[in-house]
């Protein structure tokens, strides 16, 4: 119980410094400072992790690319959700309330994708929402084994390539649903821009 008034009051204040000049914009506030904060952090995960490693073993590269591969779901998932999450609040509301950002952080990266199926979108939006969350579930399900049997998937040139074409499928998903939701508004061009 502690813990739990203690991490909200962390997050209250967090936010509350993102979200310094929302009293004189409540009207079209777009947390710009904590979207640029997202991305930086989205671009720092996106070391490269299949450094150039002549010398070493096929099976430590293989699971280079196992961890490489894993990264740019989850990580891409917890970054870009959070951005999609924003944006939709900003083009429901044309303003992105303290209090949406609350909501946010509580959610896990696919309960916040869920919950633009909530919102006022075209058909077009609803699908790629959907295509994003099985495509995530593809990923869990095709990786829930033991690392030993992910390396020696990796080992296989064929297999590793396909992994990393569904890696990139993911990231063409999060696009499209960034121009989707974004439709060209003022948060879309600072997140692209």
């Amino acid at each position: 119980m502690l813990e739990a008034l203690v991490y909200k009051d962390l997050t209250d204040e967090v936010i509350s410094k993102y979200w310094l000049d929302y009293e004189d914009h409540k009207d079209d506030f777009i947390p710009a400072f904590l979207a640029n904060d997202v991305l930086r952090l989205w671009r720092t995960f996106c070391v490269n992790y299949e450094a150039n490693t002549q010398k070493e073993p096929k099976e430590k590269k293989a699971k280079r690319k196992l961890k490489n591969y894993k990264l740019k779901h989850s990580r891409l998932l917890t970054c870009y959700s959070a951005l999609l999450y924003l944006l939709a609040i900003y083009r429901q509301k044309g303003t992105v309330p303290p209090t949406d950002a609350a909501g946010m952080i509580a959610l896990s990266p696919t309960a916040r994708l869920e919950s633009l199926l909530d919102h006022r979108f075209s058909p077009a939006v609803y699908e790629k929402i959907r295509e994003l969350l099985d495509c995530y579930q593809a990923f869990l399900q095709g990786t829930d084994a033991p690392e030993d049997v992910m390396i020696q998937r990796f080992l296989n040139p064929e297999t590793s390539r396909a992994y990393f074409h569904e890696a990139s499928n993911l990231g063409d998903l999060v696009f499209t649903l960034l121009e989707l939701i974004g439709e060209k508004s003022t948060f879309h061009r600072l997140l692209v821009v």
